[in-house]
């Protein structure tokens, strides 16, 4: 039985290009697809993969508390983070939230079949691109704390932001996450005095700048 793969990508050339790359390796199989991250947490949930190849901007759901969650829910999968985000933030994030590797979309794909392997040997594996600039400064904890999402808001906040800047309306997101409204405006008052904005419109560039979400995500509601 080869190592039953997920792969998460909001760009459907991008998974038809990796199942089609993966699937000629004779010990990996690619079970299924998502193009968002709360699906990706669902079919981990239904398929309990081996792993998941994972991206970080994408909507609904962004890949870094996607993986979060599928490491609380599904403990033993592990996954890959395959993102053209080279900035430590977005890196160590992913590595906090349980990711086994980090590489950049911009690697060969040997290098991602082989990093593949490696975390399946219960190793952690990052694109050399990168490993100079993160690893030791993740490691040794010597970087100073930088303000981001991931560190001002809560799981929960960062939800409601993204799906806030992905043009849904409070009623909608209050139903899709299956909340009162008041919740959601409360979260919303919260997420605006914390991060000092006082508009929709800076609610949309921060959760851009910050990566939750994209001008294409909200383009396609």
């Amino acid at each position: 039985m080869g190592i039953k793969i997920v792969l998460a990508d909001d760009h459907k050339i991008v998974r038809d290009g990796l199942r089609t790359l993966l699937e000629h390796e004779p010990d990996m199989e690619v079970i299924a697809e998502a193009e968002d991250g709360r699906t990706t947490v669902r079919l981990a949930r239904e398929l309990i993969p081996d792993l998941i190849i994972m991206d970080i901007t994408m909507p609904d759901m962004n890949g870094i508390d996607a993986t979060h969650d599928v490491m609380k829910d599904v403990p033993g999968v592990k996954v890959i983070a395959l993102s053209m985000h080279s900035d430590r933030r977005f890196v160590t994030s992913m590595l906090e939230a349980g990711a086994s590797g980090y590489l950049l979309k911009d690697c060969a794909f040997e290098e991602l079949a082989r990093a593949v392997r490696t975390v399946m040997d219960d190793q952690t594996y990052l694109s050399p691109k990168i490993a100079d600039i993160i690893v030791s400064r993740y490691i040794k904890r010597s970087m100073s704390v930088e303000s981001s999402a991931f560190s001002v808001l809560t799981q929960r906040e960062r939800e409601v932001l993204q799906l806030l800047s992905e043009s849904m309306t409070t009623k909608e997101v209050a139903f899709h996450l299956n909340v009162s409204i008041k919740t959601i405006e409360t979260h919303r008052r919260n997420i605006m005095e914390k991060l000092g904005v006082h508009t929709v419109t800076d609610l949309v560039k921060y959760a851009i700048r910050e990566g939750l979400t994209t001008l294409d995500s909200k383009s396609c509601r």
